[in-house]
């Protein structure tokens, strides 16, 4: 029982001094709240700074709950590099520490979605997938899978774990999809013959036995979406980088039809129904194909009449195949692993058909999914035009199978967007602290839960004292940004920031193409070394970056979320513009306008949303220890003279601000002059 154990200060106490650590009051503060949290029931949002040391704050209750109670608590993260820092560094040191006081070491485990593991019955002369329609005229790609499949074959003998991210160097999606099954493919352990030896199941029965299971948010999506159990039986579940829980739920609850899927279930329910009912489906394949060539990429609004007509041919045609294929029979597993793999690929096209045809059934008020048409034949690797369907919102999904089965903690150093936590609670499903649901002028989009379902939001702060360690910068005095890559002014005003700071800048673009042409012209106008993200890999470019003070990284999207570079390597952040999502971003622009039609302020809710959330990234980028002295600089001058300014300032770490661009240069020429 909780009582016979030690308390949490002294369980926090011998976990800091175990890591060498100090306890910073925002820690405590933290720690004790979510240990209320999971006492009381009530869901907690707390917003900590880079410095508080949330991991320790949130494992510490998290394992004593855990030990106290026999139960699991499962601990979800968006990006690998944290799922690594909590396995591998966070909690081996952590239950060291806590084994002593506890009375005994508690246990961890990491759990990943079945695709990732090898799939041993698929290795053993399972059921295989036919190479893809371009491989099939390409020789060399054909050698190329067949090589690495045999790696793969030879690598089973001397892995543990089956895990695809311990094997180096690694093989092509497509070889790879030749060992694993998802989780609507596999046969379950107790019909597979390899069962015993599963390497997934192996891993879920770790996991199930473990005090604490590591996951991510893609796997915590497919739990609550799909009818089965992926995760251990758990009572709490603690969402660190919480403010990508949305994007990473609405990427797994998105669907697509395309052609090649299509010709897929043909191909793979051919060898188990008459010719006649899988050559229907492959003509319907074939008809989406050329219809889809006629189309223009973007969102649709309305579903021109040939497009129907074709997805409901796709639907009844796949409809057909499922019934066709009937109920399991018979004992061999091989032919019940290939009904399961037709099955798994049938279902999803008939599904997505589905969706397509519904989410055109209601007025832009009511509407659940939008609906687009992407394809790229314009790079090196074109993709051929796909439908894809998405969730307008997950608020409803989060509030029923996230808040109302779990106890939920939700924490990152970015939770509170205009000064309030309201416009993340509203996309998580959970209700407005704010009076009257507003945040900085923005209306309820009446996407909002009942008040029965009880939160807090808390911000602990941070260590760093911001006012004194950084200045934002924003430059007033230039153009607003155009549409046609850089203007000169931004160029001129980016080469006077980058040679003032000596290099030691990181540049976040709004496009890649905006990033390549900064780095292009900067490389031209200076002597400092441009770095820019598409020269080598993201991980080595930022390892040249934070080795070599006098250089300059210029990137984007991942750059904004992704680099941890203390020191004296780092002491300008400079974003081009405002990160507003593209006008014809589909997804973005129907949740605008479904706002909108709910009476709602579609830009403030959707498209300020996500530059507030994005800016307050970036800027996080600069201050990552507490020596870091630096100065974030916006060129974007829609900061200090739009109406919608004050909501992002006041998303933004509390910095001195300044428009003055010389006060701002000065100051990056005194760092670099101490630094060196």
């Amino acid at each position: 029982m909780p009582d016979t154990l030690p308390s949490l200060r002294e369980l926090l106490a011998a976990a800091v001094t175990a890591v060498g650590g100090a306890e910073r009051p925002g820690q405590v503060e933290m720690a004790e709240a979510v240990d209320a949290s999971i006492r009381t029931g009530d869901h907690l949002a707390v917003q900590a700074g880079t410095g508080t040391g949330k991991s320790l704050a949130y494992l510490v209750p998290a394992v004593r709950h855990a030990v106290a109670n026999g139960s699991t608590v499962v601990i979800s993260t968006a990006t690998i590099a944290l799922q690594r820092q909590l396995v591998d560094r966070d909690l081996p040191r952590l239950a060291k520490a806590l084994a002593k006081p506890l009375k005994r070491t508690p246990t961890f485990a990491i759990l990943k979605g079945r695709r990732n593991y090898l799939c041993l019955h698929r290795l053993d002369g399972g059921p295989q997938d036919e190479p893809e329609d371009q491989a099939l005229f390409d020789p060399f790609a054909i050698s190329r899978l067949g090589r690495e499949v045999t790696r793969l074959r030879e690598w089973v003998s001397d892995t543990e774990t089956g895990d695809r991210d311990e094997l180096v160097p690694g093989v092509s999606e497509q070889a790879w999809r030749q060992v694993s099954v998802s989780a609507r493919e596999c046969l379950g352990a107790s019909k597979c013959p390899m069962g015993t030896d599963c390497f997934a199941e192996k891993a879920r029965a770790e996991a199930g036995r473990a005090d604490v299971v590591v996951t991510n948010h893609a796997l915590l999506a497919i739990d609550a979406l799909q009818g089965y159990q992926v995760l251990p039986e758990h009572d709490v579940v603690i969402v660190d980088e919480a403010h990508d829980l949305v994007d990473r739920v609405t990427s797994v609850a998105t669907g697509e039809l395309s052609a090649a899927m299509v010709s897929i279930a043909s191909r793979r329910v051919g060898r188990l129904v008459e010719e006649d009912t899988a050559d229907r489906l492959n003509e319907c394949g074939d008809g989406l194909a050329m219809l889809l060539e006629d189309v223009p990429t973007g969102r649709l609004d309305t579903i021109p009449e040939p497009m129907r007509v074709t997805i409901t041919a796709i639907r009844d045609a796949a409809h057909h195949c499922i019934s066709s294929l009937g109920p399991e029979r018979g004992a061999d597993a091989d032919v019940v692993a290939a009904r399961k793999l037709a099955m798994s690929v049938l279902e999803e096209v008939h599904d997505n058909a589905v969706r397509v045809l519904e989410a055109f059934d209601t007025d832009d008020a009511n509407r659940r999914d939008v609906v687009w048409i992407t394809g790229d034949y314009g790079s090196n690797t074109p993709r051929p035009p796909t439908l894809k369907v998405a969730p307008l919102g997950v608020a409803g999904l989060l509030r029923e199978k996230l808040f109302g089965e779990n106890t939920t903690i939700l924490t990152s150093a970015t939770l509170t967007l205009g000064g309030s936590f309201d416009a993340l609670a509203r996309q998580w499903g959970l209700p407005g602290q704010s009076a009257g649901e507003k945040v900085d002028g923005m209306a309820s989009d009446k996407e909002v839960a009942p008040d029965s379902i009880r939160w807090t939001g808390i911000d602990v702060g941070s260590p760093f004292d911001h006012a004194k360690s950084g200045i934002l910068y924003t430059a007033r005095h230039l153009p607003p940004p155009g549409r046609d890559g850089l203007p000169e002014a931004y160029l001129e005003e980016l080469k006077s920031l980058v040679e003032a700071a000596g290099g030691r800048t990181l540049g976040l673009f709004s496009s890649m193409r905006a990033a390549k042409n900064a780095a292009a012209e900067l490389r031209e106008r200076t002597d400092v070394e441009i770095l820019c993200q598409g020269d080598d890999s993201t991980s080595l470019l930022v390892k040249k970056f934070a080795e070599n003070p006098q250089t300059c990284l210029f990137g984007t999207l991942s750059l904004w979320q992704g680099v941890d570079v203390p020191g004296p390597s780092l002491s300008l952040v400079v974003m081009d513009r405002i990160p507003f999502p593209r006008p014809d971003d589909p997804l973005a622009s129907a949740r605008q306008r479904a706002v909108e039609a709910r009476g709602g302020n579609g830009f403030l809710s959707v498209a300020a949303t996500h530059a507030a959330l994005l800016l307050a990234q970036g800027a996080g980028r600069l201050l990552r220890s507490m020596d870091d002295r630096g100065v974030v600089a916006i060129l974007d001058p829609r900061l200090a003279t739009a109406r919608y300014g004050g909501f992002l300032r006041a998303s933004l770490p509390p910095f001195w601000p300044t428009t003055d661009a010389e006060v701002v240069r000065a100051a990056l020429r005194r760092l670099d002059s101490a630094a060196n």
